[in-house]
C-alpha cells in the first residue's frame, strides 16, 4: 500500500469545500487560526469554542475577513436550521466528550442546509507527534470513539459520507517551548502533567522532531471525512 501524500491541511480543506461566498461554523476554533484561513478564502465564518481563553486568543488576533466568535458547546449550537453551508471539525471532535459526539454531529446536521456538508478532519492515533503526546494524555480510545461517532451519524438518514480520505500533514513548532504551551493550550488541565514531564518531553521532542528551517517539523498522520446533509 502506497503512503500517503504530504498535504497541507490548508490545501485539503480548500480542495474539498467551495469557500468563497459560504457561511461556515469552525467548532473548537481555539486561537481561530483556521477562521483566518478561512475568510481569507472569501467565506463568513463563525468561530465556535467552550473555551474563553482561547477565544480570548481568537479575538485579540486581526481580523483577516469576515469573521465572529461565540462562546459554546458543539452539542448546543445557538444557530438556526440549516443557516450554513458548512460546519468544519478541524482537530476538535475527538476533544468533545464521547457522550455527546453524536449529538455535536446531529447539530452540525441541522444547522447545515440540504446540500451542505460537514468536514470533520481528525489525526490517528500513530506517528511521531502522536507518540510525544501520548504519555502527557493517551488519546488513542478517544480518537477511535470520535471516528464511531462519524459512523454512526452517516448512518442516520441526515448526513452521507461523500469521501474519506487519508494523508499526511506537515506540522511546524517553532519551539519545544511552543510546543509545550501549546499541550495546555488545548487542555488546561493538562498542565501539572506537562510541568512534570517537562525535562523528559523536551528530550523526546527534540529528538523526534526534524530541525530545519529554524523550527521543528514533523508529520502529523491525518484523516477527513467529508459528510454531506441530504
Amino acid at each position: 500500500m502506497s503512503e500517503p501524500p504530504l498535504l497541507k491541511h490548508t490545501a485539503v480543506l480548500r480542495e474539498h469545500l467551495a469557500l468563497a461566498g459560504a457561511r461556515v461554523a469552525d467548532v473548537g476554533c481555539g486561537d481561530g487560526g483556521l477562521v483566518r484561513v478561512m475568510t481569507r478564502a472569501g467565506a463568513a465564518v463563525l468561530g465556535i469554542d467552550p473555551g474563553p481563553q482561547q477565544l480570548a486568543r481568537a479575538r485579540a488576533a486581526e481580523p483577516a475577513g469576515d469573521e465572529s466568535y461565540l462562546c459554546a458547546f458543539g452539542e448546543q449550537l445557538p444557530l438556526a436550521d440549516a443557516s450554513l453551508d458548512a460546519v468544519v471539525y478541524f482537530n476538535a471532535l475527538h476533544h468533545v466528550p464521547v457522550e455527546v459526539q453524536g449529538a455535536a454531529l446531529d447539530e452540525a446536521a441541522r444547522v447545515v442546509r440540504p446540500g451542505g456538508f460537514v468536514y470533520v478532519q481528525e489525526p490517528l492515533a500513530e506517528g511521531t507527534h502522536f507518540a510525544l503526546v501520548q504519555p502527557i494524555e493517551d488519546e488513542t480510545e478517544v480518537r477511535a470513539q470520535a471516528y464511531e461517532a462519524l459512523q454512526a451519524a452517516c448512518a442516520d438518514e441526515e448526513l452521507e459520507e461523500v469521501e474519506e480520505f487519508r494523508y499526511r500533514a506537515p506540522h511546524r513548532v517553532a519551539s519545544f517551548e511552543a510546543f509545550r504551551d501549546g499541550l495546555i493550550a488545548v487542555d488546561p488541565k493538562r498542565r501539572p502533567t506537562v510541568e512534570a514531564a517537562e525535562e523528559s518531553l523536551r528530550q523526546a521532542f527534540m529528538a523526534a522532531g526534524e530541525q530545519r528551517e529554524g523550527a521543528f517539523w514533523f508529520e502529523i498522520p491525518s484523516r477527513l471525512n467529508l459528510l454531506q446533509r441530504i
